[in-house]
């Protein structure tokens, strides 16, 4: 086998950007190892290489052995690592920043630490699921009511659209297969919509803990930021699986078609536009520049240069 050891670190301009990245990955019961630039997933039906800079986000299952070298080839290309339960259904962690400057995530913390400025940004997340509709007037219970009201009335309209019997959204994070089979299907379909949300997020140097609908965890924006595409994405798709596919494995026939979804849709590049527009206020600001600038920052005299060798100040 050929010595991996010498393997030259990926340069930055050598990487996919994000929006031009495959959505994610899912592999399960495999040895990941390490084949020059690519990671090498080795199951019981052979052997097979994978581009990390052209993957965006790899779901490990159950059953899966990763090796250090991998792991260092993951964190230097920026591939989101998500370490989620049997039948995707939960997340742990994810490598570094594509993006390697922190001006979204700057621009994040300005707006999420204002009152005022939160609760515009908010509205503009609610604008982006109700189209052509003024929200700049309502409080947040009412957003909420209204966003209940759109959501419990998508899924009547899935049901009868599908046949697929709906009585309400039941989600048991301890026990995935005592759920009924439409509820397992939702569960896997948002926790696709999750990872590639998480990894979009983290790629660009955003923070996937401030939130500005959701608050008090870790993954608080990645909850805000999928919910803007569960109406198209993973709530009708789950309800088409369940209607073709009953108990039946429904948690990987999910995930299949959720990934080939996300291709069709460009969801990926639509992801990096809404993200900047959000935050930046601007969808084609250009953040994942090769170029990475730092500064020292000063309380009087803006952004000094970085690496420089300052003297003390003559009195």
């Amino acid at each position: 086998m050929k010595n991996n050891y010498g393997t030259k670190k990926p340069e930055r301009q050598e990487l996919g950007r994000v929006s031009d990245r495959i959505s994610f990955i899912y592999v399960e019961h495999a040895r990941i190892n390490r084949q020059d630039s690519a990671i090498q997933v080795v199951d019981y039906r052979g052997i097979i290489n994978i581009p990390v800079a052209l993957v965006s986000v790899l779901l490990l299952g159950p059953g899966v052995d990763v090796t250090h070298r991998a792991m260092e080839l993951m964190g230097d290309s920026s591939l989101a690592v998500v370490w989620v339960g049997e039948c995707g259904v939960r997340q742990y962690a994810h490598g570094r920043s594509l993006n390697h400057s922190s001006r979204l995530l700057e621009a994040q913390a300005k707006l999420v630490s204002n009152r005022r400025s939160r609760l515009a940004t908010a509205r503009q997340m609610y604008e982006m699921r109700f189209p052509n509709e003024d929200f700049s007037n309502l409080t947040m219970e009412e957003l909420r009511g209204k966003e209940g009201s759109r959501v419990r009335r998508i899924y009547r309209e899935q049901s009868k659209l599908t046949g697929v019997s709906w009585n309400k959204r039941e989600y048991k994070v301890d026990n995935f297969e005592d759920g009924t089979p439409i509820n397992k299907a939702l569960t896997a379909a948002h926790q696709a919509l999750y990872g590639l949300s998480y990894s979009v997020i983290v790629a660009l140097g955003a923070s996937p803990g401030l939130g500005f609908i959701h608050t008090g965890h870790d993954l608080a924006f990645v909850y805000d930021f999928a919910d803007l595409y569960k109406a198209k994405y993973s709530i009708p798709i789950a309800f088409k699986m369940t209607a073709k596919y009953g108990n039946h494995d429904i948690a990987t026939h999910t995930r299949i078609a959720m990934r080939d979804e996300f291709k069709k849709g460009k969801l990926l590049a639509k992801m990096v536009k809404d993200l900047k527009s959000l935050l930046l206020k601007d969808s084609t600001a250009d953040i994942e520049s090769p170029q990475v600038i730092m500064s020292l920052w000063d309380d009087r005299e803006g952004l000094q240069k970085f690496g420089v060798q300052y003297h003390e100040a003559q009195s």
